[in-house]
C-alpha cells in the first residue's frame, strides 16, 4: 500500500480533526447509552444488578461505533483528514519497525534504504507539524538536512513526498541488524 504525503495546512488539519473526533465521540455515547438500556431493559432485572447489561451495552456501542466509522463514513469527506493522520502514523510506524535495518542501509548507502529515510523525515515533520508539537522537531532538523544533503550528494531526489513499499521490502531482505 503505497502513501503520499500531501501539503496540508496544520490549523485547518487540528480544526477538522478535532470536529470529526467530537462527531464520533457523539456517536459512540449514544450507542453505548442506547445500547446499555436496551439490554437492561430487555434483560435485566427491576431493583437488581444490571452492571454486566451495562458493559455489555458499551461493548456493543463500540462495535457499532467502529463498525458505522469503518463501513460507512471512511468515505465521508469530513473524515478524510483523520484518515490522513492515521495512515501517515502507520506509514512512520511501518519504517520505525524496521529502523535498525534502515540505519545499516543508509550507511551503506543503499538507494531504498536512503530514500525510505528521507521519505520518514518528510513523513515525520509533517505529523509533527500537523500535531503542533514543534519542540520535538526541532531536535531532529540538523540529522533531516544533513541526510537530504547526502542524498544531493549521491545524485538522489530529496523529494520523496511517495512511500514505495518496494523499499521496506528492500531494507528489510538487505540489512540485517
Amino acid at each position: 500500500m503505497t502513501f503520499e504525503i500531501e501539503p496540508l495546512n496544520p490549523e485547518t488539519y487540528r480544526r477538522q480533526t478535532r470536529r470529526a473526533t467530537l462527531i464520533i465521540a457523539v456517536l459512540f455515547l449514544a450507542l453505548a447509552m442506547l445500547s446499555s438500556q436496551l439490554l437492561v431493559l430487555g434483560f435485566g432485572e427491576s431493583g437488581g444488578d444490571n452492571f454486566r447489561w451495562n458493559v455489555a451495552g458499551v461493548a456493543l456501542g463500540l462495535g457499532l461505533s467502529v463498525a458505522l466509522v469503518r463501513l460507512r463514513f471512511w468515505s465521508q469527506a469530513w473524515l478524510a483528514p483523520s484518515i490522513y493522520g492515521w495512515r501517515l502514523k502507520r506509514s512512520l510506524m511501518r519504517i520505525t519497525n524496521l529502523m535498525h535495518r534502515l540505519d545499516a542501509g543508509v550507511a551503506a548507502g543503499d538507494p531504498a534504504a536512503m530514500k525510505l529515510l528521507r521519505f520518514y523525515h518528510l513523513g515525520l515533520t509533517q505529523m509533527h507539524q500537523l500535531d503542533g508539537n514543534s519542540s520535538d522537531l526541532s531536535q531532529a532538523q540538523a540529522e533531516i538536512e544533513l541526510h537530504r544533503q547526502r542524498m544531493e550528494e549521491v545524485g538522489l531526489d530529496p523529494e520523496q513526498t511517495r512511500l514505495d513499499p518496494a523499499w521496506l521490502d528492500a531494507v528489510r531482505r538487505g540489512f540485517a541488524a
